[in-house]
């Protein structure tokens, strides 16, 4: 199946300006072309609220600083009126920080928001990371820094757009559109749009994970669901099930979590207008999955209320490691973002998760390699502290091997037994090699593959398993390379040991 290439968010754009926000409607049959309506002229006012200079004229100071702590006002707007586009990017330091930054929507003065979600995952891409793809209502560009939503968002008397700053560390620079349409005023029956997020870390075991539980009238139009697996092989065999007006029994039920998907056997890395599954990183244990689901085209009606439920079910292992079952529940960690309009106003939302309890890690403990250089030990090549922009603390540890069968030591001290996670940043560049991770002489994981074109970081989390108190060798093997890489160079910025 080819991608979906054409211009998405200028089709996103005009399908939202086609919207009837008055009531008038053009007598012709309606064709379901996205440019269908875009010849008759819209009322109202086309208005923006940004982040730019106040000095408009000489400045550029188009971006906002947010403390820990602070609230930045996107938009404060008096209705009638519709947002049409949201876009942001961000500058900011602390790791997994689209998932401490809390983007929180308000119509017509309520207590509590409409809309409360991490920024990250509200732009559909979950785990506090950035990430690029392509879908009709939300798209993500500059390698994941740059978001665009295009859902209309109506209200009749206001309209109050905040981001929260929930991390640590300041962020440098919020950059902000908040696009809109000033209307003479809203058709009748008009429903308010409405986000939130949800997380189970881990799933809770006997029961299924909640993606929606509702009060009102109105529909449901989109799922944003993102898994990181505990164990490995394959997480997602659970079914949706939909309860519809206090129903005892669904009258929607799945056939599998990659069918609700619209993909099937598995899930692969990839962008469609109406669902999707950006971020794939396989099937290993700690492997991280991001899927998108719009009902746009099929959304899910509902006249008192709607809950929204999914399995977490698939391959499980007894203790010897042999598949014990493959439709079986996992305590994966699920998080999600639910996507509806409704008419009444919506019953409160549950507190959120703490800040802190939306990350994996603790990443005060990551360890950054450069401060262990003395300890470092190789068996052949040089060993030095490169300096570069990309890493941590504006250095990696950096080893020249020249042949296979090279090693680079360090040693760890963990204060108590337990199953652990390695956490490793590692660079890839054009003159990497491949190299093995070994715990205590034991090969964790399959061989690293560190050549890239380009000079790029990534997270790679492996399954240390049991390890005692005590001191500990971390040791990289080199292996081989890649056919296209001049070298078999090492670059590690950072590591971290945590419990499972």
């Amino acid at each position: 199946m080819k991608q979906f290439t054409v211009c998405l968010p200028v089709l996103a754009a005009l399908l939202a300006a086609m919207l009837p926000v008055t009531g008038c409607q053009s007598s012709a049959v309606p064709t379901g072309f996205p440019l269908e309506g875009l010849s008759q002229i819209k009322p109202g006012h086309a208005m923006r609220s940004s982040t730019s200079d106040p000095n408009w004229k000489d400045g550029n100071g188009d971006a906002r600083p947010i403390a820990p702590g602070q609230t930045l006002v996107l938009a404060d707007l008096k209705g009638p009126g519709q947002i049409t586009h949201l876009w942001n990017t961000v500058a900011a330091q602390e790791r997994g920080y689209s998932r401490l930054l809390v983007l929180r929507m308000y119509w017509d003065g309520e207590a509590t928001p409409s809309v409360e979600a991490p920024l990250g995952d509200f732009f559909a891409m979950g785990h506090g990371i950035d990430h690029p793809f392509s879908s009709l209502p939300v798209t993500v560009s500059s390698d994941g820094r740059a978001r665009n939503c295009y859902w209309p968002m109506p209200f009749g008397k206001s309209a109050r757009v905040t981001v929260t700053n929930e991390g640590t560390k300041k962020v440098d620079a919020f950059y902000s559109y908040v696009d809109w349409q000033k209307l003479p005023k809203l058709p009748a029956k008009t429903a308010y749009f409405h986000a939130q997020y949800r997380q189970e870390h881990p799933a809770v075991m006997g029961q299924n994970y909640r993606i929606a539980d509702l009060a009102g009238r109105g529909h449901y139009v989109g799922t944003v669901l993102s898994v990181r697996q505990l164990t490995p092989s394959w997480w997602g065999e659970g079914d949706d099930f939909w309860f519809i007006d206090g129903e005892k029994e669904p009258s929607l039920r799945g056939t599998g979590s990659e069918d609700y998907l619209c993909d099937g056997w598995g899930l692969r890395e990839m962008s469609q207008p109406y669902y999707g599954a950006p971020l794939m990183e396989g099937y290993d244990a700690f492997a991280r999955t991001t899927t998108y689901r719009w009902h746009i085209a099929d959304p899910v009606p509902f006249e008192k209320s709607l809950r929204l439920e999914i399995e977490h079910k698939g391959v499980t292992f007894n203790e010897k490691g042999e598949v014990k079952s493959g439709f079986e529940e996992r305590p994966d960690d699920f998080s999600s973002v639910a996507f509806w309009y409704q008419m009444e106003p919506h019953r409160p939302f549950p507190p959120m998760a703490a800040a802190k309890d939306r990350l994996y890690y603790d990443w005060t403990k990551l360890v950054e390699t450069e401060t262990r250089l003395a300890d470092a030990k190789a068996s052949e090549g040089n060993l030095s502290a490169q300096e570069g922009g990309a890493w941590g603390g504006g250095k990696q540890l950096f080893w020249t091997p020249s042949k296979p069968g090279q090693t680079l030591e360090l040693n760890f001290d963990l204060a108590a037994a337990g199953n652990y996670e390695l956490l490793l940043v590692m660079t890839k560049s054009f003159d990497y090699g491949n190299c093995q991770v070994e715990i205590d002489g034991r090969a964790v994981g399959a061989p690293l593959r560190l050549y890239s074109k380009d000079i790029v970081t990534k997270e790679i989390h492996l399954d240390a398993g049991a390890l005692a108190a005590g001191t500990h060798t971390l040791r990289f093997v080199n292996r081989d390379k890649d056919p296209e890489s001049k070298g078999w160079f090492l670059g590690f910025d950072s590591y971290m040991f945590q419990t499972r």
